[in-house]
């Protein structure tokens, strides 16, 4: 994953602190290395950016749609909405930088720049499956307590757990970034990555970082395994309450609001888990291709949600249709009103 210099405004990185080697004191930036034998990287690159105009364009409609509709501003489409802002963060924060470091080889960035990267590469990234796990969530209290909903999942409610997530991930990212940040860095500064990512970054420390490894293993088994069981949990009650349904055509109907949300999942999970085994087991040997892989993985389902939703989801789909029928017919008036003032 990679990430565009953005400012970290919720932590003030010291940026003139000053590490020592034993012979000389500096405070030098990083040098993003990665692709360097990849032969098709201006076509990776090409690829990213069609992927960030997509996700741009999909998520900036459905956030208008939901926007300009109030029969959709409910506590669903906040937590879908919520989902739309973390898919255009988590490209913007990873796309736009690669452009000018991997196209004009300018791949020097800043000590403090790099820490502000590796804080919202990982904050965005662990959003989205605490986005995943919310959507689940109203899935559950609208399945297995329909006449209740209304009063338990209010906007409100649902605003209030979005804060707390923006909030609990902060915490739990803000420390990996702040220990890496304090380590001497005294001898390469050389990242095998296409960002500043965590691991990549604290193992150039010069050393022990036996602890930063354990912190960033014991965030990555929280933020991304602990949404997943909550999510198969849910669905576990799901599944059980749906299957108390005398109807066939309940049934189905329950599982197929359903569908969607375990789409957005498996779209989510299922890139994440084989970039895994691909990289542990050794499959990909080369590390360029591999960092390759992980980064399509990460930006595509960013780029795949909004499609999906609007697809899949009956009442979001004809109020689009209905935005566009409107908008050309806004603009048939205008040609008209245009031709009799030339007349």
């Amino acid at each position: 994953m990679c990430v565009q210099h953005l400012a970290f405004t919720g932590v003030q990185m010291n940026l003139s602190v000053t590490f020592s080697n034993g012979t000389a004191s500096f405070n030098e930036g990083f040098y993003l290395t990665a692709f360097q034998t990849l032969p098709t990287k201006n076509y990776l690159i090409l690829g990213l950016a069609i992927i960030y105009i997509i996700t741009l364009l999909g998520n900036l409609v459905l956030l208008s749609v939901v926007l300009m509709n109030s029969s959709l501003q409910n506590p669903k489409y906040l937590a879908v909405c919520n989902l739309a802002v973390v898919d255009i963060s988590i490209n913007s924060v990873i796309i736009p930088q690669m452009v000018p470091v991997f196209v004009f080889n300018q791949n020097y960035i800043s000590f403090g720049a790099c820490f502000s990267q590796m804080f919202f590469m990982h904050f965005f990234g662990d959003m989205e499956s605490f986005s995943l796990a919310l959507l689940a969530y109203d899935r559950l209290i609208a399945i297995c307590w329909p006449l209740r909903y209304s009063t338990i999942n209010t906007n409100l409610r649902m605003l209030l757990i979005i804060a707390l997530i923006w909030i609990l991930v902060t915490l739990l990212d803000i420390f990996p970034v702040i220990f890496a940040s304090r380590l001497p860095y005294c001898s390469s500064r050389a990242v095998l990555s296409c960002c500043c990512e965590h691991g990549p970054v604290y193992r150039l420390a010069c050393t022990d970082t036996t602890y930063n490894r354990q912190l960033g293993t014991v965030k990555t088994m929280i933020t991304l395994l602990g949404p997943l069981f909550f999510i198969v949990f849910t669905y576990v009650i799901v599944v059980i309450a749906v299957m108390r349904i005398a109807s066939v055509t309940q049934r189905w109907k329950a599982f197929h609001t359903c569908l969607t949300h375990m789409m957005l999942v498996m779209l989510y999970y299922m890139p994440v888990i084989i970039a895994y085994v691909l990289g542990n087991l050794r499959l990909v040997q080369n590390v360029d291709l591999l960092t390759a892989i992980l980064t399509v993985s990460v930006t595509v389902p960013a780029m795949l949600n909004p499609i999906i939703y609007s697809l899949k989801t009956d009442e979001l789909k004809e109020r689009m249709v209905k935005l566009f029928r409107q908008s050309k017919v806004a603009q048939q008036i205008i040609k008209t009103e245009v031709k009799a003032l030339q007349q």
